[in-house]
């Protein structure tokens, strides 16, 4: 793949403006001075060299995308087509012109209402951090109209890397809370930690080796004797879609979220959707503005602060309403099963040959470590070989307690023939790098790019041509 740069010739031309025409169509402090290195390239160059880089670009449409905790799955594009007819009005029109986007918000929320058995739903953070972050946030509050001030947030060893930075932005110290041999929260080391300072646990369940907490509402039990709250973070919620109501295992708080479970395309940086629920005493809490009935218009009312302007991500929404209706009670319930089927068929695949992290049963996602080929390769040559047989990589080196993890997740919109050509690429690399390790230590050997150093990039990046040409030279 060549650079723009290398079809660079001086003169060439692509759009051609009179001077005159130019400083009218241009304000005079948008233009330079001069023009510093850019590719002269005609138009019919530019647009081959964009088509050629986005066909190197790697999809859940192209292919199998097995990231563990992130729920990349194929999504219906009629959703898509749904999110275009609502792409006309702006967020400061009056209420009364958008009673139907406002109705997209109301049912959207009675529909998260029923999958949870919550009370209440904010549908403003933008993604899920944010709404982790959005979730404890209102806890503090409730903790501070009642005047009491407690201190910690409670987190167990296999969370997300966001939970302690959101404790610790809200104001909170994160303490950690170690994993028993069965991969769940060691509950003797919970109860040696909890105490009237805890505002809240913060659990994922199922949590990120795909283990699903056994002991859950014996946690939520113990917390709600000290005052405290069960925060669930829901980036796992395909696994428990129709099968159980979070409400009724006793969690107070949970984020959804929406470009995960309820499809929208993730990845790059969003969009994305991370409504927040919780049981009806912190309702009054959640920030605002939040969305009443009135006279039969729907219309938002301030409440507790903002989290974010405007109302969140309102094209995520729609096509999350989409999927919701188009699937139904018991499709919902279709997707977790075949989640939950396809992950643990592609384990009992795999489990042959690689180590299964912990031997508790998973659900929708598990976690290898690199325990039957340390010695010859490591998780990242694997993921790195897997390139060369057309599929990406899984989550490598998550969760932390995992020694040369490798998150494999193959959601529900997978085929059995696809598992079984991921098992069998993973499988040749094992029998490669027992018979021709270089061959795998050295991988991707058919991507446009091989190898990188991976230090040297980010400690010395290359990003001007300038900069390119130097190093050539």
């Amino acid at each position: 793949m060549r650079l723009i740069f290398e079809y660079s010739k001086a003169g060439k031309e692509g759009f051609f403006v009179e001077e005159e025409e130019g400083k009218e169509i241009i304000p005079e402090n948008l233009l330079r001075p001069e023009i510093e290195v850019l590719p002269e390239v005609s138009e019919r160059e530019v647009v081959s060299h964009y088509l050629r880089l986005s066909a190197l670009n790697y999809s859940v449409d192209w292919g199998f995308y097995p990231l563990g905790s992130c729920t990349m799955k194929y999504n219906p594009k009629i959703n898509e087509e749904v999110a275009s007819f609502f792409t006309e009005a702006h967020p400061l029109l009056p209420e009364e012109l958008v009673q139907g986007y406002l109705r997209v918000f109301k049912e959207l929320e009675e529909a998260l209402k029923e999958i949870t058995g919550l009370d209440a739903f904010t549908l403003a953070p933008a993604a899920g951090a944010h709404g982790e972050f959005t979730g404890i946030i209102t806890v503090r509050n409730y903790l501070e109209a009642r005047g009491e001030r407690r201190e910690v947030v409670l987190i167990p060893d296999s969370a997300h890397g966001t939970n302690p930075a959101t404790a610790a932005l809200s104001g909170f110290r994160a303490v950690e809370i170690p994993s028993d041999e069965k991969g769940m929260i060691d509950l003797e080391k919970f109860k040696a930690a909890l105490n009237e300072k805890v505002a809240a646990l913060m659990i994922t369940n199922p949590n990120t080796l795909g283990i699903f907490e056994e002991n859950i509402k014996e946690i939520s039990r113990l917390l709600h004797e000290v005052g405290a709250f069960l925060y669930m973070d829901g980036a796992n919620m395909n696994a428990l879609l129709g099968q159980v109501k979070v409400a009724d295992l006793g969690v107070d708080v949970i984020h959804l979220n929406l470009h995960k479970t309820f499809s929208t395309p993730h990845g790059g940086g969003g969009p994305g959707s991370g409504p927040v629920g919780v049981v009806e005493k912190l309702a009054p809490y959640l920030p605002g503005p939040r969305l009443v009935e009135s006279n039969g218009l729907l219309l938002w009312e301030e409440a507790e602060g903002r989290i974010r302007s405007f109302y969140g991500n309102f094209l995520v929404m729609v096509k999350a309403l989409a999927y919701i209706k188009e699937l139904g009670g018991e499709g919902l319930k279709e997707v977790s099963e075949i989640a939950v089927l396809n992950s643990r068929y592609l384990r009992k695949r795999l489990e042959k040959k690689f180590k299964v992290a912990y031997p508790t049963e998973t659900l929708h996602e598990f976690v290898l470590s690199d325990e039957t080929f340390r010695d010859k390769i490591s998780t990242l040559d694997l993921a790195k070989r897997l390139l060369d047989y057309g599929f990406h990589p899984p989550t490598v080196y998550f969760p932390l307690i995992v020694h040369g993890a490798l998150m494999i997740e193959p959601t529900e919109t997978e085929s059995r023939e696809t598992l079984d050509r991921f098992a069998e690429a993973m499988e040749k690399i094992l029998d490669e790098a027992e018979k021709d390790p270089e061959v795998v230590k050295t991988a991707p050997h058919s991507t446009p790019v091989g190898r990188l150093d991976e230090v040297g990039a980010a400690r010395k990046p290359i990003l001007t041509w300038t900069q390119y040409k130097e190093k050539q030279d």
